[in-house]
């Protein structure tokens, strides 16, 4: 029922989600507010003041010997608090305000990126990283802008116009109506415009292709290399090439759409004057009081310029506040995705035996198409288990799921009888120490990528780490030896040498249960065998998964694990396999005829030199 419950309850959206998302800091923005609201009262004193000074002056007008002089520089005085007074307190409303935003800006940010670290991985592949970039950087810097002006501009938006149209009102209704037609006017156009062709539409899709247009644009960055080599360009780069010309194709129109409201109502708003004229004039014919007519035209004329300020903030806060809340969407839209369930009751394993029991799953649930089907298999203890396959079989899929990086659609993966589901996301990742194919190093120092691997790790252990890595070596020729910055100043490692780097954090990690998804992949036979000398010692007594192509690498494992089309087809000893005579052994054949064309080939090539 509670679940159910939880489901009904409308998520808030647009403004009262921003002010929702601000009230996290809220004696701070109620402050701000209060602040604002007096800041907007205030800033009306100074014309208040004019209108009695300009009283003053025509009530002795032509024999100005009978000014009270006195009174006048008092209400100059008045004016001047005013405006001092106005900017003091909107000083003050800014001031809480930004603290206000710093703070929630932080909150946001921290409890942002903690949300994604536990989606799964999946989500990250299928999102994209610019996408994700967007959001982080500027959707959610943007509500650090919406907190810190626009609030405030929100509360002086929503009491400036009350203030000024009872202003309007009080001094001579007959100008306040005319002013208040001229106001009217300008707000229906404003109203059309913000609701032309559906106003939330035309913004989500704003957002969409400017996010599309980011992804591409990360992806074109990251394959630069690619694309310098095959003398591609932006517009051969069809992805990137297609974005923009979404971006650009929607923007423009957009744009155009907005012009003749924008004029529209610029000009009415900055010429109300035009409303009163006409209304003056036909006062001033039936008037008799020529000193209050002129007081109060003259206090008008000079008033109501005041107005297309108010309006126009009045349209900047409500059209910031749209780009705003689109973007937070998207926020809660990464934010509403399920993380991997942390069990309520969590279990610790006493060993370390891995056992796939009927794993099945798929990557995309609602498709038919499954990376494993129905896979049983153990990794004892104190022994290596190799998976091998050919490609698109499920085998980095299985190096996936042991971490838990995915949660398995049907079975179960145990660690010593307790299922994974079971434990801790944090005590599982202290169990598991993984390498993957692809590495990914900081830009941080060689010893810091290292000791990410265990940040309690002293320097000694780290150095003890990338030693038995065989990474010492080349590390200590850097220009700074550990503590070089990678990525910096020309410092850039090859793919064999950030595999080490990564072969490194496993060991100084020094989990019971390592999983190594071609960990060798980029090192050359010299470095492979080093690498495979530094496993001996890292595998003592732990329970080891290599996922490998290279057939050579797996020769003496305990057990070789053959999958095909997401299924274990074979399971046996490297001899027991190849004298079965079946996939392992066709594959095993294939490849030491591949190694015995390189070896001719290097043959023929040294007799040609």
């Amino acid at each position: 029922m509670k679940q159910e419950n939880s489901k009904t309850i409308k998520q808030k959206s647009g403004i009262a989600r921003l002010i929702e998302l601000a009230a996290t800091k809220k004696t701070l923005v109620i402050c701000s507010g209060i602040l604002s609201a007096l800041a907007s009262v205030v800033s009306f004193v100074p014309y208040m003041a004019i209108y009695y000074i300009m009283g003053e002056i025509i009530g002795v007008y032509p024999d100005f010997s009978n000014l009270d002089v006195q009174r006048t520089i008092g209400f100059g005085w008045i004016a001047f608090g005013g405006i001092f007074a106005n900017i003091l307190l909107y000083f003050a409303a800014l001031m809480c305000s930004h603290l206000a935003a710093f703070g929630t800006l932080y909150e946001l940010k921290l409890g942002f990126a903690s949300h994604i670290a536990g989606l799964p991985l999946g989500f990250h592949l299928n999102f994209g990283s610019g996408k994700l970039r967007k959001v982080m950087d500027e959707n959610i810097e943007k509500i650090e802008g919406f907190i810190a002006h626009q609030l405030p501009d929100i509360v002086a938006s929503i009491v400036a116009p009350i203030v000024m149209i009872a202003i309007l009102l009080v001094v001579d209704w007959r100008f306040g109506l005319a002013a208040l037609l001229g106001i009217a006017m300008a707000f229906i156009v404003q109203v059309k415009a913000y609701g032309n062709e559906g106003s939330k539409v035309m913004m989500d899709k704003y957002q969409s292709t400017l996010e599309e247009m980011n992804n591409a644009s990360v992806e074109y960055i990251r394959g630069i290399s690619v694309v310098k080599a095959f003398k591609q360009t932006v517009y051969s780069f069809r992805r990137l090439h297609e974005t923009i010309k979404a971006y650009t194709g929607f923007v423009i129109p957009y744009t155009l759409s907005w012009e003749n409201y924008m004029s529209v109502f610029t000009t009415i708003i900055n010429n109300i004057y035009l409303f009163l004229i006409p209304v003056g004039i036909l006062i001033g014919i039936n008037t008799n009081d020529y000193k209050t007519y002129a007081m109060t035209f003259i206090f008008y004329l000079l008033f109501v310029p005041s107005i297309s300020s108010i309006m126009m903030k009045i349209m900047y806060v409500t059209s910031g506040g749209m780009q705003i809340s689109s973007g937070i969407e998207r926020m809660d839209d990464v934010l509403h995705k399920s993380t991997l369930p942390e069990t309520i009751n969590p279990k610790t394993c006493e060993g370390h035996n891995i056992e796939f029991k009927n794993v099945s799953f798929a990557y995309d649930e609602d498709k038919d198409i499954s990376a494993l089907m129905e896979v049983s298999f153990r990794a004892e203890q104190g022994e290596v288990t190799a998976i091998v396959g050919p490609s698109g079989s499920g085998k980095s899929t299985i190096a996936h799921l042991i971490p838990r990086f995915f949660d398995v659609t049907e079975g179960s993966i145990q660690i010593s009888g307790v299922d994974i589901r079971d434990m801790k996301l944090d005590y599982l990742m202290k169990e598991v120490s993984f390498v993957f194919q692809d590495v990914f190093l900081f830009k941080q120092s060689v010893m810091d990528n290292i000791r990410i691997g265990n940040q309690r790790a002293t320097d000694e252990q780290v150095i003890a780490a990338a030693k038995a890595a065989q990474c010492h070596e080349f590390v200590e020729k850097l220009p700074n030896g550990y503590h070089t910055v990678v990525g910096t100043k020309g410092v850039h490692l090859s793919g064999g040498e950030c595999q080490r780097i990564a072969i490194a954090r496993a060991i100084v990690k020094d989990a019971p249960i390592i999983v190594l998804d071609e960990a060798t992949a980029f090192a050359d036979p010299e470095n492979e065998q080093l690498i495979q000398k530094a496993f001996e010692k890292l595998m003592e007594n732990k329970t080891v998964i290599i996922i490998a192509h290279r057939l050579s690498t797996v020769r003496s494992a305990n057990k070789i694990i053959v999958m095909d089309k997401g299924q274990p087809v074979e399971q046996g000893t490297h001899d027991q396999l190849i004298q079965q005579n079946r996939k392992y052994s066709t594959m095993w054949k294939m490849y030491t005829k591949s190694l015995d064309w390189k070896l001719n080939t290097r043959k023929e090539m040294k007799k040609n030199a």
